[in-house]
């Protein structure tokens, strides 16, 4: 290991490290999701629901069905782990449940951007409500993805072989 690295530790510790480090990030988008998709799957339920125009009602299918992708891969690392626990895959846990939260996030990016619109065409009747909704989905976009993206590409740190294998996970 190299001494400039700024941690001392083992393939699995860093797995167990980096484990530990992707259940809270989980920890707060499950719960997100959950809420969101229990709102989703009760707007059916609702009076006004018979009013909608049949775009208002095919973009309310559409969002219910990313809000169920949504769930499904941001819960599906813990699937992972159950199923892999014990048989010494640490590592490879990791790098699958990295990419199922990383697909999630994507998924709750579209989620979020089309329950917003059908929010705002319903609120508004106009179509301020794509100008609204597409404003909201660039600060996602930059909060989500262009910041990490660019810190990435500033970051001078690590040797490229330390990059690498921090990365896959």
């Amino acid at each position: 290991m190299s001494a400039d690295r700024g941690r001392q530790e083992t393939h699995e510790e860093r797995a167990d490290r980096q484990w530990a480090e992707l259940l809270q990030e989980l920890r707060v988008a499950q719960t997100g999701v959950q809420l969101l998709f229990g709102f989703l799957l009760a707007v059916v339920f609702q009076e006004r629901f018979t009013e909608l125009v049949d775009v208002d009602r095919a973009i309310y299918v559409v969002t219910v069905m990313l809000g169920a992708a949504t769930a499904a891969s941001l819960i599906g690392p813990v699937a992972c782990h159950r199923l892999l626990t014990g048989r010494r895959m640490k590592a490879e846990t990791v790098v699958w449940a990295s990419r199922l939260t990383v697909l999630g996030l994507v998924l709750l990016f579209c989620t979020m951007c089309s329950t917003l619109l059908l929010i705002m065409r319903v609120a508004l009747h106009n179509s301020l409500a794509l100008w609204l909704v597409g404003g909201m989905a660039l600060w996602f976009v930059l909060c989500w993805f262009v910041f990490p993206v660019w810190a990435l590409a500033r970051d001078r740190r690590l040797p490229t072989e330390d990059k690498d294998e921090d990365e896959r996970a």
